[in-house]
């Protein structure tokens, strides 16, 4: 009898796995039809960035940043995770001309970000935003020279 209860609870977590992989698959397949002209205006940023991708987010975008960041530098790009904050405590002025922003936020409402870009704009620094509402602040913003929203 345990024998059989474990196989009934083997084949329930087998058949959930299976049911979160194929929403995971269904949600990459959904991104397909939404790249249009911004990712690729987004990548041309990126690609002509002479200095360092400055990418920055808070709460779990901040997580996600920090993550893009270090993938990056791992593959040859040179980049940085620049906390909001501490962007607007002092930080900014590790940012260069030559640089360019990746700014990630979910809402494309948070406060600490969008200040931290009102400072890229009035330096020049081209920035891509990254974000789940294209209608945000982020998304609207004039600097905003690049956007691919998600």
């Amino acid at each position: 009898m345990p024998d059989d209860r474990r196989f009934r609870q083997s084949e329930a977590v087998l058949l959930e796995a299976r049911r979160v992989l194929e929403l995971e698959a269904a949600s990459v397949r959904a991104l397909i039809d939404r790249l249009d002209a911004s990712f690729v205006d987004a990548i041309e940023v990126l690609e002509a960035t002479s200095g360092r991708v400055i990418v920055a987010g808070v709460g779990k975008s901040g997580i996600v940043a920090r993550k893009i960041a270090s993938t990056l530098t791992s593959t040859g790009t040179p980049a940085t995770f620049l906390h909001p904050v501490e962007g607007l405590h002092g930080d900014l002025g590790l940012v260069q001309a030559g640089d360019s922003a990746l700014c990630i936020s979910k809402s494309g409402e948070t406060g600490e970000l969008a200040g931290m870009v009102e400072y890229l704009v009035r330096l020049g620094i081209p920035l891509v935003a990254l974000t789940g509402n294209p209608e945000s602040t982020l998304a609207m913003d004039d600097g905003c020279s690049r956007l691919f929203c998600s």
